[in-house]
């Protein structure tokens, strides 16, 4: 009994410094110091710390701290997406979609989205939602596109409502609707999403959806404008073809103090990413 006793005592003392060092990893990179952080994160990496293995990634394929290394950085999702780790599968998914430090393979980024997305992982499902809808490594369907850009829409994905509405207005993959667009094209408008609040106004100008009103395209138009979205067309007869596409990476932080123990605070993706510029493709 004393010996399991003593066991545990030990497994906490080493566990402590190892939290330890993971958060001060985090301060330094909160305050550009990029050389500590990597010292911080690289033996915890090396010690099989999927978290600190997602954020040494996270910096080679930024190169922040060192040159960038888009092959150092797969080496690193790679480890922490074997253990299961959901960041890191979007993040090699990604590698894989872009051809970064891998053979471009539309098929392994889709494996690994999948991963992310069945647990519940929204990046992963919105990326996974616009391989299905270009047909880039699965046969194109846009029912399933439909059912992944809708899991991840729920989750607030602003670029996942926009393709949804989008895909209700021309009814692919689910019925024609011009109210369940102007629905998703709302919730991304609310966000700030630029194409969404054009093609709000183009619906108020049509009057698809919701009574015709040239007041309320207008007012859409505008917020779009400030963000130069698609220009607003000069006839009627243009159509909302649009589709949103983006590509999300993570980065861990831990949620409470930095003094913390592991057994009191849990490490959780934050809104930190690479490669966010949204690129939007017509059909």
């Amino acid at each position: 009994m004393k010996r399991l006793v003593l066991t545990f005592a030990i497994l906490i003392g080493l566990a402590a410094p190892a939290w330890a060092g993971f958060a001060e990893g985090v301060a330094a990179y909160n305050r550009g110091d990029y050389a500590t952080a990597l010292r911080e994160f690289r033996p915890l990496a090396e010690q099989g710390d999927t978290a600190a293995q997602v954020n040494l990634g996270f910096m080679y394929g930024e190169g922040q701290g060192v040159a960038q290394d888009y092959a150092e950085a797969v080496k690193w999702f790679r480890k922490a997406a074997g253990q299961g780790d959901t960041a890191a599968q979007v993040n090699l998914g990604i590698m894989y979609d872009k051809g970064r430090g891998v053979p471009q393979d539309y098929a392994k980024a889709a494996k690994w989205y999948r991963k992310a997305a069945g647990q519940g992982v929204a990046e992963a499902q919105y990326n996974l939602g616009l391989m299905y809808d270009k047909g880039r490594g699965v046969p194109q369907d846009y029912a399933k596109a439909a059912k992944w850009y809708r899991k991840a829409a729920g989750q607030g994905v602003a670029e996942a409502q926009y393709n949804l509405g989008l895909m209700y207005h021309k009814g692919q993959g689910v019925p024609q609707d011009f109210g369940e667009a102007m629905k998703w094209w709302r919730k991304a408008a609310k966000q700030g999403f630029a194409n969404a609040q054009h093609n709000l106004g183009l619906m108020y100008h049509k009057g698809q959806g919701v009574p015709q009103g040239f007041g309320e395209a207008v007012k859409w138009w505008r917020k779009a404008a400030k963000q130069k979205a698609t220009p607003r067309p000069r006839s009627t007869s243009a159509s909302c073809t649009t589709r949103a596409e983006a590509s999300r990476r993570t980065m861990y932080k831990p949620t409470c103090g930095t003094t913390s123990p592991p057994h009191a605070c849990r490490r959780v993706r934050t809104g930190t990413r690479l490669s966010r510029t949204v690129t939007l493709l017509r059909r």
